[in-house]
């Protein structure tokens, strides 16, 4: 050993007995490998699933805000139109916002959050930005019922943009939509025209859009034509609405 330590005879073999030894220690060290690497493993396994459940949470959060984003930005276009409305209007009103609206679908009813301690009263008109929807037909301290335009107990005076021909628009109750009874088989009306108000009942305001004109039926055994319109109101889409106060005499 003195020698060897000190005339290095011995480094030849030292290395080939090194070389030698090394399968048997990789094989003395493999359970603790595999023990380590089993570890590593499940550990990150764990970690992984942990972030991708919050990663979903999050997700799911995230989609929720933006679909209440939407939301927002669709009803702060829909006041904005409101505005533009209320402002081309000379008449007084009020803002209001849909707080019920029936079930049945024979009842053409809603309840709107304004009532006699906002100055509310029966017989005012009820509009949105497209159009008329309705009138005020019932009023409470904070509320008021509103009956739609398409419900049977509500006519509304119109006229036709086009030409000016007044007619009577009359709900149908079953449907979202109007008829305008009695008007002859020759009368000059076209599918796409316009319905306004024509402002002669003192209720609604004249030129407010009211309804299209969808469909025309002339049948030899009748003498009247058979007209039906859709609304171009409605609150199937946003919950604010005006209430147009009657001008005071």
């Amino acid at each position: 050993i003195v020698t060897d330590s000190r005339l290095q005879y011995l480094t030849e073999i030292r290395k080939y007995l090194i070389t030698a030894l090394h399968p048997l220690q990789v094989i003395a060290n493999t359970p603790a490998n595999l023990y380590s690497d089993a570890t590593e493993y499940f550990s990150t396994h764990a970690r992984l699933l942990t972030e991708n459940t919050a990663l979903k949470q999050q997700a799911l959060e995230q989609g929720v805000a933006l679909q209440k984003l939407n939301s927002l930005a669709a009803e702060n276009n829909h006041l904005r139109q409101l505005l533009q409305a209320n402002q081309s209007m000379k008449e007084q009103s009020v803002l209001a916002e849909v707080v019920h609206v029936g079930r049945d679908v024979f009842t053409k009813e809603i309840i709107v959050n304004r009532g006699e301690k906002h100055s509310i009263a029966a017989g005012e008109a009820v509009v949105d930005a497209n159009g008329v929807i309705g009138q005020v037909t019932r009023v409470s301290p904070l509320t008021s019922e509103v009956t739609l335009i398409t419900s049977k107990s509500l006519a509304i005076p119109v006229q036709i943009e086009r030409n000016g021909l007044r007619a009577i628009a009359l709900g149908r109750g079953r449907d979202n939509t109007l008829d305008l009874p009695y008007l002859p088989t020759n009368v000059d009306i076209k599918r796409g025209d316009r319905l306004v108000t024509s402002g002669i009942d003192g209720v609604y305001p004249a030129g407010l859009s009211v309804a299209t004109v969808t469909q025309v039926d002339i049948t030899p055994d009748s003498p009247f034509a058979r007209i039906i319109c859709t609304p171009t109101g409605g609150t199937e889409n946003f919950k604010q609405v005006l209430l147009v106060q009657i001008p005071q005499n």
